[in-house]
C-alpha cells in the first residue's frame, strides 16, 4: 500500500533516540527545551511549549486565553474534530464558520458576516482557530484585524503547516495570532511519534502553558502562594494534566528540524508533478494563494461530479494506493448532532467533502509509486468519461 502520510526516519533521527536511551534523563530533560527553542527560532516566535499532541496544545491554549463555561469558540468544520473539542474541554460552546471554497480555509468574509450577527445578540467568541488546512495559511492578517475590531483571540491551528509561510515569514511567528500550534504525528511533515508544540510572544501565556502541561505544579517558589518548605518542595496552583513530551520525542523533533526545510521542498516537487499531470482534466486541484508557501501536508483533490466519490475511493485502495479524505466535516458527525447541528449548516465544507480525496504526498514518494498513482487517477478518469 502506498499510503497518503509517512514519516521520514534517517540514522540520524535513531541515533538521536539512542543517545537520550544511554543518558541519564528520559523526561524533563535538557532536550525538551533545545526542541522547543528550535521550533521557535525557525518560526521567529519567542517561546515554544511542546506537549505530548498537539490535540493537548490546543486545550492548554484554549485554558491559557481563559476559556471556560458559556464562552464561545469558533473554528473551521473542514478539520480534525480536536480543533473543535478543545473548546468542549473547556466547557465553552462550539460553533463553525464555513470555508472558502477555493482554498477550503476558513472564510474571512464568512466569519465578519456571523461577527456582525453575533455583535447584535451579545454572543461574540472568545476564540477563533482558524486551520491551515493541508499546509496552506488563512489569511491571518484579515483575521487578526477582525480580532482587534471584534474583541476575540486567535490561536492558529498550524498542525498541517511546519514550514510554510504567510507573507513571506514563517507560519508560528504569531504576528496575527496569540497561540500558535503544530503536531508532529507520523503523517505529519516532521514527527515526534506523538507530540505537538505552542509557539507565542507572550511570556504569561508561556507560563500558564507549562503550569496546564505539568499537573499545574510549580517549583518555582517566585509563583508559589506561600514559602517553601524545603529544596523538595512543590505546590500546586492550577489544575494542569500530564501532558508531558518525553525527552526521546524531543530529541527525535530536534533532529528532524534539520530536515525541514529539504522535507518541505521536496513535498513542493511532488506537488508539481501532479500539478502538472492533472492540468488537463476536470480534477479540481488545491489552489494555492500568492500570499502562503504550502508546507503541502496534503494534496486533496476534487472529483468531478460525474464520478462517484466512494467508487473511485475503492478503485485506488484496490490497487494499493492508500488514498484517504480530508475531513468529514465536524459539524455532521454524531456527537456534535446533539448541540443542534445538521446538513445544510456550512454548506461550502459539505460541499467539498462530498467530491475530495487526499492522494499520497510525503517526502518518501518514490517517483514509481507516484507514476502509479497519477497513471490509475488518469485510467479512472478515463473510463469514467
Amino acid at each position: 500500500m502506498i499510503p497518503y502520510g509517512r514519516q521520514s526516519i534517517d540514522a540520524a533521527d535513531i541515533e538521536a533516540v539512542v543517545e537520550v536511551l544511554n543518558s541519564d534523563f528520559l523526561t524533563q530533560g535538557p532536550m525538551l527545551p533545545a526542541f522547543e527553542q528550535a521550533v521557535a527560532d525557525y518560526c521567529g516566535a519567542q517561546f515554544g511549549v511542546a506537549v505530548n499532541s498537539a490535540t493537548s496544545a490546543l486545550h492548554i491554549a484554549c485554558l491559557a486565553l481563559g476559556l471556560g463555561k458559556d464562552d464561545w469558540l469558533w473554528t473551521s468544520p473542514n478539520t480534525f474534530v480536536a480543533s473543535a473539542n478543545c473548546g468542549l474541554y473547556c466547557g465553552a460552546k462550539v460553533d463553525f464558520v464555513d470555508i472558502d471554497p477555493q482554498t477550503y480555509n476558513l472564510c474571512t468574509d464568512a466569519l465578519e458576516h456571523k461577527l456582525i450577527k453575533a455583535k447584535a445578540n451579545d454572543c461574540l467568541p472568545k476564540i477563533v482557530i482558524p486551520v491551515h488546512f493541508a499546509g496552506q495559511s488563512c489569511d491571518m492578517q484579515r483575521i487578526w484585524q477582525l480580532s482587534q475590531e471584534y474583541g476575540f483571540k486567535v490561536i492558529e491551528d498550524a498542525s498541517h503547516a511546519i514550514g510554510s509561510q504567510y507573507l513571506d515569514r514563517p507560519v508560528g511567528n504569531c504576528q496575527f495570532s496569540d497561540i500558535t500550534v503544530f503536531s508532529f504525528h507520523p503523517v505529519k511533515i516532521i514527527t515526534t511519534a506523538e507530540g505537538g508544540l505552542a509557539t507565542t510572544n507572550d511570556a504569561k501565556l508561556v507560563e500558564k502553558m507549562q503550569q496546564l502541561r505539568s499537573h499545574g505544579v510549580t517549583r518555582d517558589e517566585h509563583l508559589m502562594r506561600k514559602e517553601p518548605e524545603g529544596a523538595w518542595y512543590y505546590q500546586q496552583i492550577d489544575l494542569g494534566f500530564n501532558y508531558r513530551m518525553t525527552e526521546l520525542q524531543a530529541a527525535l523533533g530536534l533532529s528532524q528540524m534539520q530536515h525541514l526545510d529539504q522535507f518541505v521542498a521536496k513535498r513542493h516537487e511532488l506537488a508539481k508533478i501532479y500539478f502538472e499531470a492533472f492540468a488537463n482534466t476536470d480534477l479540481i486541484l488545491p489552489f494555492q494563494s500568492d500570499d502562503s508557501y504550502s508546507s503541502f501536508h496534503l494534496f486533496p483533490i476534487q472529483l468531478p461530479q460525474r464520478l462517484n466519490r466512494r467508487e473511485v475511493f475503492e478503485q485506488l485502495r484496490a490497487q494499493g494506493i492508500g488514498v484517504n479524505v480530508h475531513y468529514i466535516p465536524v459539524h455532521t458527525q454524531p456527537y456534535y448532532q446533539q448541540f443542534g447541528f445538521k446538513l445544510g449548516d456550512f454548506p461550502n465544507a459539505e460541499n467539498y467533502y462530498q467530491h475530495a480525496i487526499s492522494l499520497p504526498l510525503h517526502q518518501t514518494l518514490e517517483p514509481q509509486e507516484q507514476a502509479f498513482v497519477i497513471t490509475t487517477v488518469l485510467q479512472i478518469l478515463a473510463k469514467g468519461g
